[in-house]
């Protein structure tokens, strides 16, 4: 009897084993290919021409802006989530998490509506002479749209966790509600911060369909790098989307763990 439930557990181990090791080799080998596709001079060679240039000068200007506005408004709204209690707290909550479950391009398009030449606030940019549909500031705009719940996610996370022991002991020394926010309440959350804009500013950094469809892919205005991995594929320019897509997984890998860092710092 025992012999036979040992058979049993080792089967079952063998068998949690090779599901794992599939869907690891599954996650993997794809990406391996990526890295295998081209010779290092060839990766240098694509990731320096003026396309791919262009693409991560729009990718870094856009990420930088829609990550500084994620902080901005995030924060405040995070902190708002964790402390505060108020009529539609329950719906503000699920909004932030909605762009989430959102598909990318129907978010591009509730954008479009708002933001575009007909849109809601078309009357209104209109006397501004302003124009945000296909143009840089809308690529800023579907980042911040994308990225910013995962920043006020983590945020809302790290606020909660800090004690308000701390808080009414800075007041009891005199401290002002902002002044205690800034010296205590912010580092004591400041690892939780950290990983919340780390992942909203890769979010940015990979978004592609509320890009395209909200800002278009225009190269040296809207084009950012998905959207030049998407252009090299169709136009037949598989070497320079694959140098691309290798700076993108680069860039993936190193937040991943960024983010693992700083979620074990929290912790």
């Amino acid at each position: 009897m025992q012999a036979a439930v040992v058979a049993k557990l080792a089967m079952l181990r063998f068998a949690v084993a090779v599901a794992s090791a599939l869907l690891l080799a599954f996650i993997a080998v794809p990406l391996a290919a990526l890295y295998a596709h081209l010779t290092p001079a060839r990766f240098v060679a694509m990731v320096t021409s003026p396309p791919a240039l262009a693409a991560l000068r729009i990718s870094l200007i856009t990420t930088t802006a829609s990550l500084a506005l994620t902080l901005l408004l995030g924060t405040p709204l995070a902190y708002l989530l964790a402390r505060a209690r108020f009529p539609g707290r329950t719906l503000a909550d699920a909004l932030v998490d909605l762009p989430i479950v959102v598909p990318p391009a129907v978010a591009g398009l509730a954008l479009l509506f708002v933001f575009g030449s007909t849109g809601l606030a078309a009357p209104a940019l209109a006397a501004l002479h302003v124009r945000l549909a296909f143009t840089t500031a809308a690529v800023v705009l579907a980042q911040l749209f994308v990225g910013s719940p995962f920043y006020v996610r983590s945020a809302r996370a790290g606020f909660v966790a800090v004690e308000r022991v701390y808080e009414d002991a800075a007041a009891t020394l005199g401290s002002g509600p902002l002044r205690t926010f800034v010296r205590v309440t912010v580092p004591l959350a400041l690892p939780a911060l950290a990983g919340g804009a780390v992942l909203a500013w890769a979010r940015a950094l990979g978004e592609f369909g509320a890009t395209i469809m909200f800002a278009g892919n225009l190269a040296g205005v809207t084009q950012t790098m998905p959207l030049a991995v998407y252009l090299g594929l169709s136009s037949g320019d598989l070497d320079l989307a694959a140098a691309l897509a290798v700076v993108l997984v680069s860039v993936a890998l190193v937040v991943v763990a960024a983010a693992q860092f700083l979620e074990r710092r929290a912790a």
